[in-house]
């Protein structure tokens, strides 16, 4: 069983060595999330810190799951900082180590930032996915809709240009639940 967490910016200064090691398992496993493998730890450390202010700032809220003490998954929030686009945000780096895979993590961490976003008056989210990978099936299941596909978006790990979907999802406090594995 797993516990999601809020990171508060201090917490996440603790936590770039474990955030770290999950960001390069997760590159380093093929899921495409930005960057190239293989991830440098220190690159991936850095990359962390470089999160906290916006952390800070209100521009990022970040969740962490723990499984017997150890971050084996999380997911962010990104919000715009322009006026018009208050209503929305974008969940970026949805990452779960591949020994936590499989068994609804992913899922619980989504319904999380859905939860939250609407809890913060967000009715609008929105992401991109690999097309084709794993996570895109996720959200199609979470209820997620298909606004198109860019071709050749961003290099997968290994460095092959791969097309991206982009998927967005309404959110209302009311109707976003807790998965049933989570509760």
């Amino acid at each position: 069983m797993s516990t999601v967490v809020r990171l508060e910016t201090d917490q996440l200064l603790r936590s770039v060595d474990e955030l770290a090691d999950l960001l390069t398992d997760t590159v380093n496993g093929g899921a495409s999330v930005g960057f190239l493998a293989p991830l440098d730890r220190a690159a991936a450390v850095d990359w962390w810190r470089g999160r906290a202010d916006a952390l800070a700032e209100g521009g990022l809220a970040v969740w962490a799951a723990y499984t017997r003490g150890r971050i084996i998954g999380t997911v962010s929030l990104a919000f715009p900082d322009k006026p018009n686009s208050s209503h929305r945000a974008e969940v970026v780096k949805l990452m779960v180590h591949r020994e936590g895979r499989g068994k609804g993590l992913g899922r619980s961490l989504l319904a999380t930032a859905e939860r939250a976003a609407a809890e913060a008056g967000v009715t609008l989210l929105n992401l991109d996915t690999e097309t084709d990978s794993p996570a895109e099936s996720l959200y199609r299941s979470a209820g997620w809709t298909r606004a198109g596909v860019i071709p050749d978006y961003a290099r997968t790990p290994d460095g092959v240009l791969r097309p991206t979907t982009i998927f967005y999802k309404y959110v209302v406090a009311a109707e976003v639940s807790e998965p049933a594995a989570s509760r």
